[in-house]
């Protein structure tokens, strides 16, 4: 009999983990394309929706502000709750000059660690940053990592948010980024309603100096999509399928 309970009570414990990391497979690129394209941030076919993540960062984030103020183009950014707490003044910086600001987590850590209840905190308080810094509720939320766990989609579902992960990326937090492979590795993968994944970030979750990469890489990317025919901008303007609503105002914190 005991051996009998210790069984059902080790599926049970198995299927819930099954569940909780079932919306994991979603990191992989190849089925997110082709079988959840509105995940894989597909939106109309004559624009490129350009995101980075990880950031702000007081080091790197001002430098591709520039980069992207010269070339007239907007983005969006998916940003760290804990890191826009400790810059608030450069979140807001990102915001006013028209950029979208959108949640990447309060912490840039693997959500399957975390229990529903934390995980739903944690989403809750990250949302409330970055509202405070755009002057408006975002409407985006992108794991860290690119992993979801059923905890996570059903608190950003709650939190009347919705996940957009990417179709094409440059690896460009590694130590062998160059402008060149990252712009060649974006291009490899990008067609026209794609949208594009780099990181504005020095912290630690990028090889030191890696953000000199993505810096390098942003014209390329840019004159690549020019050459394609397809206009670049941040997520909002993208058409994304199935859209949510437009963003609560701030006052509804």
């Amino acid at each position: 009999m005991l051996t009998t309970r210790t069984a059902v009570l080790g599926a049970a414990a198995l299927a819930a983990a099954a569940t909780h990391a079932a919306p994991a497979v979603a990191a992989w690129a190849l089925p997110r394309r082709l079988l959840m394209p509105g995940l894989a941030g597909v939106g109309r076919p004559d624009h490129v929706a350009l995101t980075f993540d990880d950031g702000p960062d007081p080091t790197s984030t001002p430098v591709i502000l520039d980069v992207l103020a010269r070339a007239g183009v907007r983005a969006t950014f998916f940003l760290v709750g804990a890191n826009v707490a400790a810059n608030p003044g450069l979140a807001a910086e990102i915001a006013a000059a028209g950029h979208e600001l959108a949640v990447h987590g309060l912490r840039h850590r693997l959500l399957l660690k975390y229990p529903p209840g934390r995980t739903h905190r944690d989403l809750a308080y990250a949302k409330a940053l970055v509202a405070n810094a755009a002057g408006v509720a975002p409407r985006w939320f992108r794991p860290p990592f690119g992993v979801l766990s059923t905890g996570a989609a059903v608190a950003v579902r709650r939190l009347g948010m919705r996940t957009v992960l990417w179709s094409a990326w440059g690896r460009d937090w590694t130590a062998t980024a160059t402008g060149e492979s990252v712009a060649d590795l974006v291009g490899r993968d990008l067609r026209g309603g794609g949208t594009v994944l780099l990181h504005d970030t020095a912290s630690d979750t990028a090889a030191p100096e890696s953000w000199r990469a993505t810096v390098d890489a942003v014209p390329r990317v840019l004159d690549l999509c020019a050459a394609r025919g397809w206009t670049v901008g941040p997520l909002r303007d993208h058409g994304l399928r199935g859209e949510v609503p437009a963003p609560r105002a701030l006052a509804a914190f």
